[in-house]
């Protein structure tokens, strides 16, 4: 038996490269994957600010309930929220500011919270909500809290 083994040419190899079936079935496994992957991938987003929205309404119960200890009252009327990080005139045992920033955040839809005392949900304490870009509320009365 002979074997004989022959030299390849040189400068005659083919290159060669993906076809336009190939590519356009990578393509279409690609847009197959991305509807899989993308709808799940974007409702977290929003849960993740609902969530921020119920953390952010626990940290202003804990200051406005610490302000209620020190002062015999929730604050009311035209001191609101602005009371948890300045003095009011009337509030003889203040000892704030009872968040950490100097301001009052904003909710996580960029709208400012609300907050009225007496609530009209919780009459003997207080009602705080914000919004979401399509009107819903999200307050501590509300059943995702």
């Amino acid at each position: 038996m002979k074997i004989t083994l022959t030299k390849e040419k040189t400068g005659t190899r083919r290159q060669r490269g993906f076809t336009l079936v190939e590519l356009l079935l990578v393509m279409t496994i690609l847009a197959i994957l991305a509807g899989i992957v993308l709808p799940k991938i974007a409702g977290k987003g929003e849960q993740a600010r609902v969530n921020a929205n119920l953390t952010q309404i626990d940290a202003f119960k804990t200051a406005l309930n610490m302000f209620e200890v020190d002062n015999g009252y929730y604050p009311a009327g035209r001191q609101g929220l602005s009371a948890l990080v300045q003095r009011p005139r009337d509030a003889q045992n203040w000892h704030g500011p009872y968040l950490e920033k100097d301001t009052i955040p904003a909710g996580p839809w960029g709208k400012p919270y609300v907050y009225e005392c007496p609530g009209k949900h919780n009459p003997s304490s207080f009602d705080m909500y914000t919004t979401d870009q399509n009107g819903t509320v999200y307050g501590n009365w509300t059943a995702q809290h």
